[in-house]
């Protein structure tokens, strides 16, 4: 701790965002850019170096954040970013996407404004590379044995570095045209520039990691077939079978899946479309949905100049502060404002979210697309629709943003492997993340189920611990989490 009372003096100051009338005329991250040093080695200063520091209870990765912030508030980035990268592959995937629970589990939080562990983290990463910080890691020697990783999501990337860098010879498949799954098509360019995923990607191909793109394991090649190629193979699919919401007129045009209307907005950036087959513009935008996607849907239509953008919630707005049964250091439901929310209050004054809503029936036009939206007040325990509390919406672009099931099972992936799921549906593995099928590991939302992704890194390293141990019978891998961890509660 370089000053004792750096938190008494120094009050928490977030890194600014753009103007709101500025970031919604392009497709830039929101952020003002990584030119405020001084304020984050300040911020750095704040934290405490705790005797028991609970933001590491708050991350899954088990994030060294006391040392990590301890010399960035030197202005020691080189020191900084090696700490960084000791649990963390992908340090600037997290500290833009993260929600930070590791923020709500810092001691200040008990009964002041935490420090900004997020920002730090991000600032770290960006000087790691601007400054030659990050460099390939091969390894010194390779082991002979080789791995299959299905899926290039933060979980697949995650284990194939990992793995190569033991010296394990890695092939990471993905069925997109592009590696990053989720990360390059659910994540929009205002959230994450997808430089930052092709730096990476640059980074594990120098290592000696293989990359096979539209290779679609189940369909375009058999997965048993794939399996008795290699010494060993981690699923990593990710939870993507969205949830449906069947109620009357699901069946008019104009209504889509988030990552359906996600995916098209993140191809035009990538330069496949001119301009997106599904768009927002001049029309009354509905989604249905209050969690993330649901945000990235409201910031995306915003910058397609949609004519009006209503987000349905059917959650209880929350309150300001914690309750009484989410106490320090667990991640509270508290109200809080993305930075899509804010763009949406700066155009038209208010909230664009309705709380505690449920949507009852589609209405469509005489070409038979979606015209408006008949919803609902819903009761807070059960969720029921209640009586008289109807209204209709206009709608011309309806977005589901309902989550994910988890993982798909139409592919042929699953019944080729001989695979068996869980309870929730996912992809059922033993305490080492080994499947029922020997030599086929589980990591990410394949087995947990839709999460975030701080969890699905550390997933990817635990899980390239136990592909390691399963090779050569032990592992200098770390492996942060087991499969049946989960999130602090209380």
């Amino acid at each position: 701790m370089v000053d004792p009372k750096g938190f008494l003096k120094t009050p928490r100051k977030s890194r600014p965002r753009r103007p709101a009338a500025e970031r919604v005329s392009d497709w830039h991250e929101v952020y003002a850019g990584q030119d405020l040093l001084p304020v984050v080695t300040e911020q750095a200063g704040r934290c405490m170096d705790c005797g028991v520091p609970f933001c590491h209870s708050g991350c899954p990765l088990g994030n060294l954040i006391p040392e990590w912030n301890e010399y960035a508030s030197q202005g020691d980035w080189r020191a900084a970013a090696e700490r960084l990268h000791a649990t963390n592959n992908f340090p600037e995937f997290t500290g833009r996407l993260c929600p930070a629970p590791c923020e709500d589990s810092c001691v200040l939080a008990i009964n002041s404004d935490p420090v900004t562990i997020k920002d730090i983290e991000s600032t770290i990463a960006d000087q790691a590379w601007d400054r030659g910080y990050a460099p390939e890691q091969p390894p010194q020697r390779l082991s002979g044995k080789t791995v299959a990783v299905i899926g290039s999501g933060p979980a697949g990337l995650a284990a194939a570095q990992q793995l190569t860098r033991v010296g394990h010879t890695v092939a990471v498949y993905e069925r997109a045209d592009r590696i990053g799954g989720l990360l390059r098509y659910g994540i929009p360019e205002f959230k994450m520039e997808k430089r930052h995923i092709d730096r990476r990607i640059d980074q594990m191909r120098a290592e000696g990691t293989k990359f096979r793109t539209g290779v679609d394991v189940g369909r375009d090649v058999d997965a048993a077939e794939l399996r008795g190629r290699y010494d060993a193979m981690v699923l990593a699919v990710g939870a993507t079978a969205w949830r449906e919401l069947p109620v009357p007129g699901r069946e008019l045009t104009g209504i889509h899946q988030a990552m359906e209307y996600l995916t098209l907005s993140n191809r035009v950036q990538e330069g496949d479309y001119d301009a997106p087959p599904v768009t927002a513009e001049g029309k009354h935008v509905v989604i249905v949905g209050g969690g993330d996607t649901g945000s990235d849907c409201l910031g995306t239509a915003i910058r397609q100049h949609a004519a009006t953008v209503t987000q349905l919630d059917i959650n209880p707005e929350p309150g300001e502060g914690r309750r009484d049964d989410e106490p320090w250091p667990t991640y509270p439901k508290v109200y809080r404002i993305s930075h899509a929310h804010e763009e949406a209050r700066d155009g038209a004054g208010g909230d664009p979210r309705i709380f505690a809503s449920a949507t009852l029936r589609f209405e469509g036009d005489e070409r038979g697309g979606v015209r408006s939206l008949h919803l609902a007040e819903v009761e807070p325990e059960h969720r029921r629709p209640l009586p008289g509390t109807e209204r209709v919406i206009p709608a011309q672009l309806v977005l589901l943003a309902l989550g994910f099931s988890g993982p798909e099972q139409d592919d042929g992936l699953m019944d080729q492997l001989g695979l068996e799921l869980d309870g929730r549906g996912n992809v059922a593995r033993d305490a080492r993340f080994t499947t029922t099928t020997d030599g086929v590991f589980a990591a990410g939302d394949a087995g947990r189920g839709q999460s975030l992704v701080v969890w699905a890194i550390a997933e990817g390293r635990a899980a390239a611990a136990a592909v390691d141990r399963y090779l050569t019978g032990s592992t200098v891998l770390p492996a942060p989490i087991g499969p049946a961890d989960r999130p602090l509660t209380a």
